[in-house]
This record gives structure tokens, C-alpha cells and sequence, in this order.
């Protein structure tokens, strides 16, 4: 039997912690990142952005994104906890390595 390729993560929770830890990275960058196509990276930014859980603003030719530590959850399951959990649970790599 072939083993199943899954992942604890989806890809939008992979690329809003990817724009939490580098929130000058380019579209390009955070699909290279992420593992995932760089018209899905826009699509998932596109969708964040929309949600409340990022914003965006221009400087110069570049994004820079914030992420919104107060956003919940959209799940029922998950709707009582915030994206700032996540980030406080993810946030610093180096601590868990």
C-alpha cells in the first residue's frame, strides 16, 4: 500500500505564516516557500486579504503585508482561537529545532 501524501497544514495557514515571519516577500518567494504554484500563492493571499486575516500596502514597487493577530478562526471547531495563537505557536523556528 503507497503511503499518503497530507499535510497537517493547509496552504493557506502555511502561506500566512510564511507572510508573518517575511511580510516583504514577494509572491514568487512565498510560492517557492510554500511548495505551491505562484498563481496559487496569489490566489491564497487574494483570499487572506479578503478574510481579514492580512493587509497589504504599498512601498515603493513592493507589498509589504501585516498580519492580523485578532482574526479568529473561520472553522466553528477553531472560532475561538486567533491567528495570533497560531503565530505564537509557529513564530520562532529556531526555539524548536
Amino acid at each position: 500500500m503507497a503511503a499518503e501524501h497530507w499535510t497537517l497544514l493547509t496552504n493557506h495557514g502555511r502561506v500566512l505564516l510564511l507572510i508573518a515571519r517575511h511580510p516583504d516577500a514577494r509572491l514568487r518567494e512565498l510560492a517557492d516557500q510554500a511548495a505551491i504554484t505562484e498563481r496559487s500563492a496569489q490566489g491564497i493571499v487574494a483570499d487572506l486579504e479578503r478574510a481579514g486575516y492580512i493587509s497589504k500596502e504599498k512601498q515603493g514597487r513592493r507589498n509589504v503585508y501585516t498580519v492580523n493577530p485578532r482574526q479568529p478562526f473561520r472553522h466553528p471547531a477553531e472560532s475561538g482561537h486567533t491567528v495570533g495563537e497560531l503565530l505564537d505557536l509557529f513564530g520562532d523556528e529556531e526555539k524548536h529545532q
